[in-house]
């Protein structure tokens, strides 16, 4: 044997022992006890209560509005509106609504000559939706609440976007000649119109004194059932 070759074979082998020693055992990782999760501290019900009315607030502060500045509603902002009504709710979802998107100031005031004094906000609008329901006696009442719906929604959708709105009820005896400017079929009519804008300042004041604006909420919302004894009503 060589001297090279004894200095090889004389080299000393790991052992497995010394090997194992060497690596972190896979054991020990899982046994390491976790760092616990700090647990979210709870909200107080009255920081509950406060975050819940932020949250609809913007609901809260929608109205009616029936004066408007000259400033026009742009095509983006009145095919977002209509969007919304589109997509209201209907009684078992069979749409039947049809919606005509006015932008014509000539049209708007020729509707509102129509129907005064319940159109007294369309005038000055410079934008207005028609909403059209088929003319179904028997489904009246279900064709008036599909017809809220969407108007409703239509003036929160117009004040989300900085604008204004308001509904404008057309009574039956003037839905000829409404139903004539806007060419609508025999079989349909307008029960609702409503007016979009810029608000003025006039309009965007409070109409009531701080706090009076709504009756208090005792008197109106009621927990589980109605009072006993009656509330005064």
């Amino acid at each position: 044997m060589t001297a090279k070759s004894a200095t090889k074979t004389a080299k000393p082998k790991a052992t497995a022992k010394s090997q194992s020693a060497a690596k972190p055992k896979a054991a020990d990782a899982a046994t390491k006890p976790k760092a616990a999760k700090k647990a979210a501290p709870k909200k107080s019900t009255k920081a509950a209560g406060v975050e819940a009315m932020n949250a609809v607030k913007p609901l809260i502060r929608v109205r009616q509005t029936r004066a408007f500045t000259s400033k026009k509603v742009t095509r983006a902002e009145l095919d977002a509106i209509t969007e919304v009504a589109r997509w209201s709710g209907s009684s078992r979802n069979e749409q039947p609504l049809r919606f005509v998107a006015i932008r014509d100031q000539a049209r708007i005031r020729e509707i509102a000559d129509f129907g005064l004094p319940q159109t007294r906000g369309l005038p000055t609008a410079t934008a207005a939706v028609a909403i059209v329901e088929p003319d179904e006696p028997e489904r009246g009442l279900s064709r008036a609440f599909d017809d809220g719906r969407a108007a409703e929604r239509m003036l929160i959708a117009a004040h989300a976007l900085g604008l204004g709105g308001g509904i404008s009820q057309v009574r039956a005896d003037v839905r000829d000649g409404i139903n004539k400017a806007l060419n609508l079929p025999g079989n349909r009519s307008v029960r609702t119109i409503v007016a979009i804008g810029h608000p003025t300042e006039d309009a965007l004041a409070p109409k009531s004194p701080p706090g009076k604006a709504r009756l208090p909420r005792e008197e109106l919302i009621y927990e589980e059932q109605w009072p006993d004894p009656p509330a005064k009503d």
